[in-house]
């Protein structure tokens, strides 16, 4: 009997209660030392957010959608789903060992991040080895890198532009300015040759387009910086609606294409704290809501999982 085909979904995790913060900190930051003042601060933003991070639910919703998606599309192959966290359990390693355990041979992966850089996505990668390692398996690993310029992707956040205009009155809409946005990664990636940055924008210009906006009406922010002396790409939301209200714009629409569930960078540097920034400058900030488990969404990735199984040769013709 033919084993099933092994779909490892990843993504980054994110605490369960406010007190596993600090070990949520730790994990993050890899042995450097996390300040009490920055453990206070992490958590106050989680308790406004209420006091947890959603992604695991929204992940395993997405997760459940897909393989609908995928087992409807093709009824002869068996599909295994499985679920790790970067940062937080189920930890990725420890997934592997029970796929591992299972029998699985052959296996695809994919995070729920559409865009590659050596300092995310590579990094999921490498914890799969490393799990593989560990428990001693011997799957064969296929990786969905990047699925940035997907069509069901565009479509569905060209769809989040129109709800975010649909907010104001037909006769405004035109003078509302678009803000795309993903989180920001040190500037050494761009000496370093890492297509992040390439892939983001190709992505915001795609999602303009297939929205129909012109290209005055909307630009590109980084945020979410980290805590760390380096310097960051930007410019960071925050400074982008300040910027822009200096120019007399006072209606934006933030789309943040980098991310494709709600957890703390949606929820509190969007919702809360870009939000008071505008406030504060006389600007109506609007967010439409995250993907989660839009069915274009949902379908861009069931694409991309069947996609990589065909390429590998594993699909029956």
């Amino acid at each position: 009997m033919k084993k099933p085909i092994g779909v490892l979904f990843m993504a980054y995790g994110g605490p369960d209660t406010l007190e596993d913060i600090p070990g949520y900190l730790a994990d993050i930051r890899a042995g450097r030392t996390t300040s009490a003042s920055l453990v206070d601060e992490i958590t106050r933003n989680y308790r406004l957010i209420g006091g947890t991070s959603p992604l695991l639910p929204l992940t395993q919703d997405a997760i459940r959608e897909t393989m609908r998606v995928i087992n409807r599309r093709v009824p002869s192959e068996t599909f295994a789903d499985y679920l790790g966290m970067r940062h937080w359990a189920p930890w990725i390693e420890e997934t592997v060992g029970t796929m591992v355990d299972a029998g699985i041979e052959r296996a695809l992966s994919l995070v729920m991040a559409p865009h590659y850089s050596g300092m995310s996505i590579a990094k999921y990668q490498k914890k799969i080895a490393a799990g593989l390692e560990q428990y001693r398996g011997d799957i064969t690993f296929v990786h969905v890198d990047s699925y940035h310029d997907a069509p069901g992707l565009i479509e569905a956040l060209a769809a989040r532009v129109h709800i975010g205009l649909n907010r104001w009155p037909p006769p405004v809409r035109s003078k509302v300015h678009v803000v795309f946005s993903a989180h920001s990664l040190p500037v050494r990636i761009l000496k370093a040759g890492d297509p992040y940055d390439d892939q983001l924008q190709e992505t915001a210009r795609l999602v303009a387009a297939k929205a129909g906006l012109r290209s005055s009406q909307w630009s590109w922010s980084y945020q979410s910086e980290g805590r760390s002396p380096e310097p960051w790409l930007g410019p960071q939301l925050e400074d982008h609606i300040v910027d822009l209200a200096r120019q007399g714009i006072r209606d934006i629409v933030s789309v943040p294409v980098g991310f494709v569930s709600d957890h703390v960078e949606i929820l509190y540097d969007i919702d809360i704290e870009a939000q008071a920034v505008a406030k504060a400058h006389g600007v109506r900030l609007e967010r439409p809501p995250s993907l989660n488990s839009d069915p274009r969404f949902i379908g861009a990735l069931a694409d991309e999982v069947l996609g990589a199984a065909a390429r590998a040769g594993w699909l029956d013709a």
